[in-house]
């Protein structure tokens, strides 16, 4: 007599389940030209915000800078100074973590899971440092920014 096969013991390739580590591969799918193309604009606008771009605060820094401080001034008077530096820093933070993400979509060919936070604290770092140094010059009058804002301001 032959052994007849039980159905338990018998797979079909199409009712396969897939292992963990082939979801996890899953992850790692190629990267469509849409996010390529995003990745693109928002690694351009990063770098016109962020400080790595020599030109930017003239033209686009100091602007957002003084208009924050501005609108903040509307409400408490004495708070234009500090309310700019949080506008600048606050614009150099956001450069900074839209290049991180443009520069992740545009530089890998996978998708791959992002930590927000991290990249979140990675520009806080960055833009802090940068604002500070910015500020100790303009302090020690290293920077003259009279001649962009001309306000009388006692550190």
């Amino acid at each position: 007599m032959t052994a007849l096969k039980s159905p338990e013991t018998t797979v079909q390739p199409s009712l396969a389940i897939a292992s963990e580590s082939d979801l996890n591969s899953s992850k790692h799918l190629p990267k469509s030209i849409t996010q390529k193309i995003k990745g693109g604009i928002f690694l351009a606008l990063g770098y016109l915000l962020s400080p790595l771009c020599w030109w930017n605060d003239l033209i686009i820094n100091l602007p957002i800078a003084y208009g924050f401080g501005y609108v903040v001034s509307l409400w408490q008077a004495d708070w234009f100074f500090p309310a700019a530096i949080a506008g600048y820093w606050l614009s150099n933070l956001v450069g900074i973590v839209l290049m991180q993400m443009g520069a992740k979509d545009v530089l890998q060919n996978t998708v791959k899971s992002r930590s927000l936070q991290q990249e979140i604290f990675s520009g806080v770092l960055t833009s802090t440092a940068y604002t500070v140094a910015i500020v100790v010059l303009v302090y020690f009058h290293v920077l003259d920014l009279n001649a962009i804002l001309p306000i009388e301001v006692q550190l």
